[in-house]
């Protein structure tokens, strides 16, 4: 699919996207960016966050750069003031900052386990704590979590990983039932198999073999993803909220 097929018209909108410097959060940026609104790129790599900058200024888009630790209470805060009170308000926040630590539970170490939890739960209730705040305040905003069908189903080796897309899945839902009397959304993203760098080193074989676990019969592409999270961040889904939409191309169907 293009996304030239979807149009969502962000302008004057600005927001942050977490995990930015790479795969799915550095294509998440530039399709916001592209549609017209101003994006904060967050994450620890600020030589990638520069080069996802530089593809975003490819398609004309607007963002700056914000290098910093999504656990890190202080460094949420200071982003996501810079967005509302400095670039006039916060609109959109996607929290898509995440990593693997993957082993099976009997040797998981407690760091394993707490890297993983700390950047991608911790993390996004960091940044949904202070966005929520800014956007309670002038009635309108988008919280859009990414998830995982890991988060869904489990998977072996990943238990902490797991757990933490499932949290993020909970988190959500209640989160969504607070906010939604001050017209503040909240949805989660939850993707099966998508195209990365990571999938691309798994080999012809492997690859096969997963296209035939999926009823599409095809890996997802991050356009399909992008897609949802445009979607989402836009008037038309106004009325949406607590919802958890799965990626995956039937794999959980």
């Amino acid at each position: 699919m293009s996304l030239e097929s979807l149009k969502v018209d962000l302008s004057g909108q600005n927001a942050i996207v977490t995990g930015a410097s790479q795969g799915l959060g550095r294509h998440m940026a530039i399709a916001l960016a592209a549609a017209g609104a101003r994006v904060a790129l967050v994450a620890r790599n600020e030589t990638k966050l520069q080069e996802t900058a530089a593809m975003i200024a490819e398609v004309g888009g607007q963002c700056e750069v914000m290098a910093g630790d999504v656990s890190q209470k202080q460094a949420v805060e200071s982003v996501v003031d810079k967005v509302a009170d400095e670039w006039g308000q916060l609109d959109i926040m996607v929290n898509n900052a995440g990593i693997t630590r993957d082993t099976l539970m009997p040797v998981m170490t407690d760091e394993q386990w707490d890297d993983v939890i700390n950047v991608n739960l911790r993390g996004a209730f960091l940044f949904s704590r202070a966005a929520s705040v800014k956007m309670m305040k002038k009635r309108s905003g988008r919280i859009i979590n990414i998830s995982s069908v890991s988060g869904l189903i489990g998977n072996a080796g990943q238990t902490n990983y797991s757990a933490s897309k499932a949290g993020l899945i909970g988190m959500t839902r209640s989160l969504a039932k607070e906010l939604a009397k001050r017209k503040v959304t909240c949805n989660c993203v939850a993707p099966g198999f998508i195209e990365s760098e990571m999938s691309g080193k798994l080999g012809d074989a492997i690859l096969a073999e997963v296209k035939k676990s999926i009823p599409a019969k095809r890996i997802g592409h991050p356009d399909d993803v992008s897609a949802c999270v445009l979607f989402l961040a836009s008037p038309a889904a106004g009325y949406i909220t607590g919802q958890t939409l799965t990626v995956d191309g039937g794999m959980t169907a």
